[in-house]
């Protein structure tokens, strides 16, 4: 079943809704874009990254994709290595283990609500949305070519 919605901009989007009872196998998941601000002043931003969470599949995983061009057309001056280096961050603490530091031992969600605080850098989360998927680590790439790329 679906609904369709007319938005303020015109466009028409298909909302799909499950019944319960309809022997559906998906799960809840949460996801969370990364957003560049070279000048956090400016306030001007450009996605670079998506970070999902899946707690029936005690899921956490984060693809990053940090368009060079874009960034120098909001910033000129900006730290690309830098900022590569905190996108890796993000993916590393996502995977757990040595890699990601202290925040290695702790589970899935503890990580992702870690990784989603607000935060006044240059890599920030935006706001947290919620979906419904059979294969987390598959809406995580999924996201990155719909939202990011």
């Amino acid at each position: 079943m679906s609904e369709r919605h007319i938005h303020m901009a015109g466009s028409v989007v298909e909302r799909h809704i499950i019944k319960g009872g309809e022997g559906n196998d998906r799960d809840v998941f949460e996801y969370v874009l990364l957003r560049v601000v070279p000048r956090v002043e400016r306030g001007e931003c450009i996605n670079a990254g998506v970070l999902v969470y899946c707690r029936a599949k005690g899921y956490v995983g984060a693809r990053t994709h940090l368009d060079e061009a874009r960034l120098r057309a909001l910033d000129p001056a900006a730290d690309v290595a830098g900022i590569r280096a905190a996108l890796s961050a993000v993916e590393r603490v996502c995977g757990g283990g040595d890699g990601a530091g202290q925040a290695g031992s702790d589970d899935a969600g503890r990580r992702f609500r870690w990784l989603i605080a607000p935060r006044s850098t240059v890599v920030q989360p935006g706001p947290v949305h919620t979906g419904l998927t059979l294969d987390p680590a598959a809406e995580t790439e999924r996201l990155l070519d719909l939202l990011v790329r």
